[in-house]
């Protein structure tokens, strides 16, 4: 299943893999302007962000 060119890309043109992000872990921690955010796959792998 393929995705449409404007969801599979950020604002720079290129996309990063989760797997890149997540290395191997279940949940990371993301600052962005002050707040700490988590981001976690869950296991039918999809991706929860919260505050």
């Amino acid at each position: 299943m393929s995705m449409p060119a404007a969801a599979s890309r950020n604002d720079s043109g290129s996309a990063l893999e989760s797997t890149e992000i997540l290395r191997g872990q279940k949940a990371v921690a993301i600052n962005h302007n002050g707040l700490t955010y988590r981001l976690q796959a869950t296991r039918l792998g999809k991706l929860i962000l919260t505050k």
